[in-house]
């Protein structure tokens, strides 16, 4: 078979393949996380990948080879959006970061409130503070907590308030 004679039942199945999965393509690119501008880019993309693959009728699992390639394409479309990402990244600016990020007032500020969210964590009962402190500085999830620590979701909820509630009181950011 000449490249040509391929090329033109390449181009056949590739358009009998869009009809038949052209809908679940495009909903699968989109469930990917892909932009919806995109989509449609990226379904042109895969089909375009199809039509350049060697012989398509040889393909035994048509469908699988689709979407495995359609996964492919929404990698490649991933890692582009992360490069073009990396230049979004503001410059830094001396009058922009310097004077307030790394003024002596601001580092005194930060650690006097820093010690007294220590005295205020110091306060809470072990549990509480247990469970505030695996929640916030461990990023646990609540369902996670109570298996670590053997206690019921209920009670990781009703220990969180009681340790947020304190926590806000004591560094002046709720009311008595």
């Amino acid at each position: 078979m000449s490249r040509a004679e391929i090329s033109v039942e390449n181009s056949a199945a590739v358009a009998e393949l869009s009809r038949r999965f052209g809908v679940s393509l495009h909903r699968y690119l989109a469930r990917r996380g892909l932009r919806p501008d995109d989509v449609e880019d990226a379904a042109q993309d895969v089909f375009e990948k199809l039509a350049g693959a060697g012989e398509l009728s040889a393909v035994t699992q048509i469908e699988g080879y689709l979407f495995r390639t359609a996964s492919n394409v929404v990698i490649d479309y991933h890692r582009r959006a992360t490069v073009r990402r990396a230049g979004d990244q503001i410059e830094y600016d001396d009058d922009l970061h310097a004077p307030e990020a790394l003024s002596p007032e601001r580092v005194l500020l930060g650690r006097e409130e820093l010690d007294r969210l220590t005295l205020a964590l110091r306060e809470l009962p072990e549990r509480v503070r247990a469970v505030i402190i695996l929640s916030r500085l461990e990023g646990f999830t609540h369902a996670e907590i109570a298996r670590h620590l053997d206690i019921s979701k209920s009670s990781v909820e009703k220990y969180m308030i009681k340790a947020t509630t304190h926590l806000m009181r004591r560094l002046g950011r709720a009311p008595r």
